[in-house]
């Protein structure tokens, strides 16, 4: 084999390699939260707490649940299903949906990169996680159990 069919070869080797390392990269922080109370502590910081004329709507009395959301969105459909199931199994909490397309004031003070991505927010409505892409059920619990106070 020629040498410059080898390095040819090499390279579409390593790009293949490249692209299925950054898509397992890419599909495992899918949907995750992110972000302790610590780390939304920063977040809050820079953007300050959300309020009832932030999102378009009351804040839940335990928690709130933000939805950044776009028309074309299949998996926003997905999630807000899954949330409005959540925000109906606890008491207190609310579920809001945005559409980011509309609010980009919003969109750029809490850095939104993609829909959905989704806040969960306390009582103050300060953000204490979030997650950019479809999350699961059970970790919307979890990141809920963060937010409301005993």
């Amino acid at each position: 084999m020629p040498a410059e069919q080898f390095t040819g070869v090499a390279v579409v080797a390593a790009t293949l390699l490249l692209a299925v390392l950054a898509g397992v990269l890419w599909r495992r922080g899918n949907g995750r939260f992110r972000g302790g109370p610590a780390a939304a502590k920063g977040e809050a910081d820079m953007a300050g707490a959300l309020t009832d004329e932030d999102i378009g709507s009351d804040l839940g009395r335990r928690a709130t649940l933000v939805q950044f959301s776009s028309a074309f969105c299949q998996p926003c459909r997905a999630t807000r299903r899954v949330l409005i199931e959540v925000s109906g199994m606890v008491e207190g909490v609310a579920h809001v949906e945005i559409d980011a397309e509309s609010r980009l004031d919003l969109v750029r003070r809490l850095g939104i990169m993609r829909t959905p991505t989704v806040l969960v927010l306390d009582s103050a409505g300060c953000v204490i996680r979030r997650a950019s892409g479809q999350p699961r059920k059970a970790d919307v619990i979890a990141a809920l159990g963060e937010a409301i106070k005993p």
